[in-house]
């Protein structure tokens, strides 16, 4: 495929299938174990790979995309916390804008400072509302972003928050308790926000067991992202799934 065609990994998300993504943190990195974890995505009904984190040592996120596309097929997507992890190797990028919180660099700032290098990059870019959902205990992308997430019993705050979104000409909805969170996000919060917001919904952060899974999807979501889980225990996969 030609640098700048089109790889349409928007239909990635939308549609009557269910679908699971596995979330790399490049910091995170043990590529014995990494290969692991891809051969077991590969042999799994994974349907992408989502790379990046909160923090990210430069050049990390290059030399783990560039393992992964060496041994898998598995589309992989940037899901950036930093502006720097723009990477041209990937096949597309979650352009994430953190409409739970309130603060502005993160909601319009970074966007700002990087979109000559993301329009030279030829990435596909999709436009992404990023809402941060209480998961019981402080996350990474709590601290770094200085905002405070949504409140689990708050599901119309939730579901007003993702139509604003839309109504803005955003593409999806992430939901995330964040990385190592204590409670996955509350089906009610899914629910109302597929019940409010016609965009696909992406859950992550917290899910660790099929049922967690399962809960998810029955309440309308229509990827999970699967992360912190399988760091420390790829083989786990085959039992989530």
């Amino acid at each position: 495929m030609e640098r700048g065609q089109s790889t349409h990994c928007l239909n990635l998300f939308s549609g009557p299938k269910k679908r699971i993504a596995v979330l790399i943190d490049p910091d995170n990195r043990n590529f014995g174990q990494l290969e692991v974890l891809i051969n077991l995505c590969n042999k799994a009904p994974i349907d992408l790979f989502l790379v990046g984190g909160s923090i990210l040592n430069e050049g990390t996120i290059e030399e783990t995309i560039d393992f992964i596309k060496s041994r898998s097929t598995i589309p992989v997507i940037i899901f950036p916390g930093p502006s720097q992890q723009i990477c041209n190797k990937a096949d597309a990028i979650l352009w994430l804008s953190l409409i739970s919180g309130r603060n502005a660099d993160l909601l319009i700032g970074r966007h700002v400072e990087a979109s000559f290098k993301l329009k030279a990059s030829k990435l596909e870019s999709i436009p992404t509302g990023y809402m941060l959902i209480d998961g019981g205990k402080p996350t990474t992308a709590s601290y770094i972003s200085f905002t405070q997430p949504l409140p689990q019993n708050k599901p119309m705050l939730a579901a007003a928050t993702a139509l604003a979104a839309e109504q803005l000409g955003l593409k999806l909805i992430y939901l995330d308790a964040g990385s190592g969170a204590q409670n996955c996000v509350p089906s009610s919060i899914v629910k109302s926000v597929s019940t409010h917001c016609n965009l696909p919904i992406i859950v992550g952060g917290g899910l660790k067991t099929k049922e967690d899974i399962e809960r998810a999807f029955v309440a309308g979501a229509n990827m999970v992202v699967l992360g912190t889980v399988l760091e420390n225990n790829p083989e786990v996969l085959h039992e989530l799934i």
